[in-house]
């Protein structure tokens, strides 16, 4: 797989609405393809009007989420969100929708936080209704066992035709295969089955962990395989001559070997030379072409975005 290489950021806001333009025209000026905002409960700014801002302040930068949970907005008013965000924005949206895996978002929402079968199993016909309206210039009609669409029409039009990019992912096999089948993007990630993070999720992302993960998606993807940009998310970033100690020290908190934890698809720690040699191993055994690190980490980052992006 030789897609070229390119790089996104993730913030969850700024201060105020001036940082947070500085921040976006930033990371467009170091050359990173987007900005992406993920969807929790947290101390965040609310994803869809913070990147309408970021793609208001900027003229080539690609806003998106990593990703929206499916859980906390109806289909239909999310296609319209979407779709008003993708027309104002000439075409720069990245849709990355999730079945939701956070079990303290939907306990502070006051959701009930079902086994995740059913949760895929409603982000899935979700994805039909979106799709639906997206591409249907006339009234659509779906009913579902979750979502029942009654003569709706998808208005405004999205710029991006059929629809705006929409990314899927996910650790587990049926969140992958899904993705595999329905997504223009499939990011890899940890299995997040268990409601939150800790040290055995993240385990659970070894390299040979990711091996099985990209088996999944290839199988389910058939001839289609090839047209799948493949993401992953790197929370995990430190640019540095010490990388090499900060890489074992994480190894050991996983439980990974060494050979390991230098493989570790989720972190990044090294010198600008070390991530870059990292980056084109990777692309070559995952297929990893577009790569995605925490906004505070753009600047030291910067200089790998500047050598591999577009290679």
């Amino acid at each position: 797989m030789d897609r070229p290489f390119r790089f996104g950021v993730i913030s969850t806001g700024s201060v105020d609405a001036p940082a947070w333009r500085e921040k976006a025209r930033r990371a467009e000026a170091l050359g990173y393809a987007s900005m992406l905002m993920p969807d929790h409960f947290q101390a965040q700014w609310g994803p869809l009007v913070a990147l309408a801002i970021a793609a208001e302040a900027t003229e080539r930068l690609r806003v998106g989420t990593l990703v929206l949970c499916n859980d906390y907005r109806h289909p239909l008013v999310l296609a319209k969100e979407i779709a008003t965000l993708d027309l104002a924005s000439g075409g720069r949206v990245e849709l990355g929708l999730g079945a939701g895996w956070k079990q303290g978002d939907y306990d502070a929402a006051g959701l009930a936080f079902d086994p995740p079968g059913a949760r895929i199993e409603r982000m899935a016909e979700s994805l039909r209704v979106l799709k639906a309206l997206f591409a249907s210039e006339a009234p659509v009609d779906l009913a579902g066992r979750h979502y029942t669409i009654a003569g709706a029409v998808g208005t405004p039009r999205p710029h991006a035709r059929p629809h705006p990019p929409i990314c899927i992912g996910g650790g587990g096999r049926r969140i992958l295969s899904l993705a595999a089948r329905e997504a223009d993007i499939v990011s890899l990630n940890a299995t997040l089955r268990g409601g939150a993070l800790g040290a055995g999720t993240l385990a659970s992302a070894s390299p040979a962990g990711f091996d099985e993960k990209l088996a999944w998606v290839r199988e389910a993807a058939g001839p289609r395989f090839a047209r799948i940009e493949l993401q992953c998310h790197c929370p995990f970033v430190e640019v540095g001559a010490d990388g090499r100690e900060r890489t074992r020290a994480l190894g050991s908190q996983l439980g990974l070997t060494p050979e390991e934890a230098a493989e570790f698809p989720l972190a990044l720690l090294g010198t600008p030379e070390e991530l870059c040699d990292a980056l084109w191993r990777r692309r070559e055994r995952w297929g990893f072409s577009y790569t995605i690190v925490p906004s505070d980490r753009m600047e030291a980052f910067a200089p790998v975005v500047a050598r591999l992006a577009g290679k």
